[in-house]
């Protein structure tokens, strides 16, 4: 901007003011001569004009005047009263509507980059480009994330209940396609509480032993597992040599499976118990050696001594760690005991718990090989009813460990006479109906106590 023109904007603007600090004093003839003229000339701006930048606000801009650095101290200051007021109408006209005056490049030259003069002589940062909206590291500093261990611990713990979760389900179908399954049972009316009868069976079927033949005697085994809907569980056993009567036939309990079906001794036990069985498991004994040595020996308690060539038992009074032969013999065993069939029935009912309480301890459920291992040789040894699954087989389970505990009750069925005999059967137990009936009704209901029940536990 040039004021050789006697300080006429050349562009129809107001003078800009530039403080005496940031402007080199002129010494040009002309400027004197527009100097001593100011007092004959009004200052002559366009208010609509518009200046190509502007640093201050609108409202605030100074009156237009030459600098007293540019003026001449000798010119006289004399201003007609019309002129100040034209002025005065001229500056008023400015302040409402030209832009703020702006400085020259060469009078902002000593300041900073990036800085705008405001009103008041205050400057803040002017940014530029695609950080412009980007906060100022020294002005404001982003939050530091807060670690919360509680949140931490609680992901971990749910990450491993998903692990364990989808172990579990893919062992339960694992077991689901596992089992073997046969029609055993009736068309009998559901009865309070679950039943299940386990049948154990000794075949020689080439599965009791390393050579395949194990000196002892076919054993059948007859359990009724009843598990209320409170109360307690209980185990009872049902003789092998059971008088029962089928098409006015008279023959022992135990050659029901054989000479006519599965069912048809599903239905023999329900009409002595006067319950409806929900479930069934055939457990062949000879593959219940694979199943115990899997398990590294189950614990066998008996407090005498034994040498007995039919089951090939050896054995000194006290419990033991037994393995699957020694097992397998233990529940054949009936000639050496005093107590005959009723005697091996509970040795029976001892080894099933044991394998069970091993099978089901910590120990063995945190080995996932092992317990694959013995899951595998006890599907093998177990054919199942039609409608069973992995979690009746896991209900049957836990039912059987609460029996067998301190809490449980067990025994036998009453009878009237324990060596019956009948023409063409042979010696047999003649069971007390009625009191069976009434004892099964309880354990049903759960509101027998618990212990050992049974005539065989009167007797003791």
């Amino acid at each position: 901007m040039t004021e050789e023109t006697g300080g006429a904007n050349p562009h129809g603007a107001p003078p800009s003011f530039i403080p005496s600090a940031g402007r080199r004093k002129s010494t040009s003839p002309s400027r004197k001569a527009s100097a001593q003229s100011a007092d004959q000339q009004i200052p002559s701006f366009s208010p609509t004009a518009k200046p190509a930048h502007s640093g201050t606000n609108a409202s605030e801009a100074p009156r237009s005047f030459q600098p007293a650095a540019t003026r001449s101290s000798d010119a006289p200051r004399r201003t007609a009263p019309s002129t100040r007021s034209a002025q005065a109408h001229d500056d008023r006209a400015y302040a409402n509507q030209a832009p703020a005056s702006f400085a020259p490049s060469n009078a902002r030259a000593s300041q900073p980059r990036g800085t705008t003069r405001l009103s008041g002589s205050s400057s803040v940062s002017s940014l530029r480009g695609p950080s412009a909206n980007r906060p100022s590291a020294a002005t404001k500093t982003m939050p530091r994330r807060r670690h919360h261990p509680g949140r931490i611990i609680l992901t971990v713990l749910l990450v491993l209940i998903m692990a364990l979760g989808l172990s579990v389900f893919s062992a339960w179908n694992w077991v689901d396609g596992q089992l073997n399954k046969k029609s055993w049972l009736t068309s009998k009316a559901d009865t309070a509480g679950e039943s299940w009868l386990i049948l154990g069976s000794d075949e020689r079927d080439g599965t009791t032993g390393d050579t395949g033949e194990v000196t002892g005697f076919r054993t059948d085994t007859i359990l009724v597992l009843t598990k209320p809907a409170s109360g307690s569980s209980s185990l009872i056993s049902i003789p092998r040599d059971s008088l029962v009567e089928i098409d006015q036939q008279y023959m022992k309990i135990n050659a029901v499976a054989q000479l006519y079906s599965g069912k048809q001794l599903v239905n023999e036990v329900e009409d002595i118990t006067g319950q409806k069985i929900n479930h069934v498991a055939l457990i062949q004994f000879g593959g219940l050696v694979k199943v115990v040595d899997a398990l590294g020996g189950v614990e066998l308690c008996y407090d005498q001594d034994v040498d007995d060539p039919y089951s090939s038992l050896n054995w000194t009074a006290g419990c033991h760690t037994a393995d699957g032969n020694t097992a397998l013999a233990f529940s054949r065993m009936r000639y050496a005991d005093a107590q005959g069939d009723f005697g091996r029935a509970a040795r029976q009912r001892q080894v099933i718990n044991a394998i069970v309480k091993k099978a089901s301890s910590r120990q063995t459920l945190m080995n996932f090989s092992k317990a694959k291992t013995v899951a595998q040789a006890a599907l093998n040894s177990v054919t199942v009813d039609e409608k069973a699954s992995t979690a009746s087989l896991l209900r049957m389970a836990l039912a059987f460990k609460s029996a067998s505990g301190d809490k449980g009750i067990s025994g036998s069925v009453y009878w009237t006479d324990p060596d019956y005999y009948v023409d063409g059967v042979g010696s047999s137990v003649l069971l007390d109906e009625q009191k069976n009936l009434d004892l099964f009704s309880q354990l049903a209901t759960g509101k027998h106590a618990s212990g050992t029940v049974g005539t065989l536990a009167e007797q003791n």
